[in-house]
């Protein structure tokens, strides 16, 4: 960049000094032919017709030296100054701050755990006696009986057949059409057939 303006600039003293010698040369030339013209022309041959006393003789001026105007000085173009380097400031140090002390830690005493109170056990629930199942004296007593065990069963005949044996060597039919064989006792619960079958309904 700074090689350019300069070559630039003698380019431009080049141009101008070639100028101002030109107007030189032709301010010189008119001030020649104007010196030329301003001398007197010669006075005319004076008829003597009688010596009469000379007066006086008149000299001319001499011719004025021409004068040489001195030539306009260039304008000195002054180089730019060259701008300094941008200086950075130095960023600001920020102001060192000190941590605060750090503060312990809260410790909240444990809470006091509420003494344990142990739920009242339930009390057991109260287990009646079964009802005393019918008292079966006979055979005759265990027909009724068998008929309402055995209405659902779907080989009736076979389960009746079962049923009033159990009754009359066990003296007892369970209640319901199904279950609570546990009511008559082991007689009834363990009497098997002879395949290892439950034998009673």
């Amino acid at each position: 960049m700074a090689s350019n303006s300069i070559l630039l600039l003698a380019i431009v003293l080049v141009v101008t000094s070639k100028v101002f010698s030109h107007e030189e040369d032709l301010k010189t030339v008119m001030n020649y032919v104007s010196s030329k013209v301003s001398a007197p022309s010669p006075a005319p041959p004076l008829q003597v017709p009688t010596p009469s006393p000379p007066g006086p003789v008149t000299t001319p001026s001499p011719a004025t030296p021409p004068v040489k105007v001195p030539p306009p000085q260039s304008p000195t173009v002054k180089p730019p100054a060259p701008t300094p380097p941008q200086v950075k400031p130095p960023a600001p140090t920020p102001p060192q701050v000190k941590p605060p002390a750090p503060t312990p830690p809260q410790v909240k005493p444990p809470a006091p755990t509420p003494p344990l109170v142990k739920p009242p056990t339930p009390a057991p629930p109260v287990v009646y006696p079964p009802p005393p199942s019918p008292i079966v004296k006979s055979i005759k007593d265990c027909l009724p009986l068998c008929d309402g065990r055995c209405q659902l069963h779907s080989r009736k005949k076979l389960c009746m057949r079962a049923c009033v044996t159990c009754c009359y060597r066990c003296r007892c039919v369970p209640p319901g059409t199904y279950g609570n064989r546990e009511k008559c006792g082991k007689c009834y619960t363990d009497m098997l057939t002879h395949g290892n079958k439950y034998k009673c309904p």
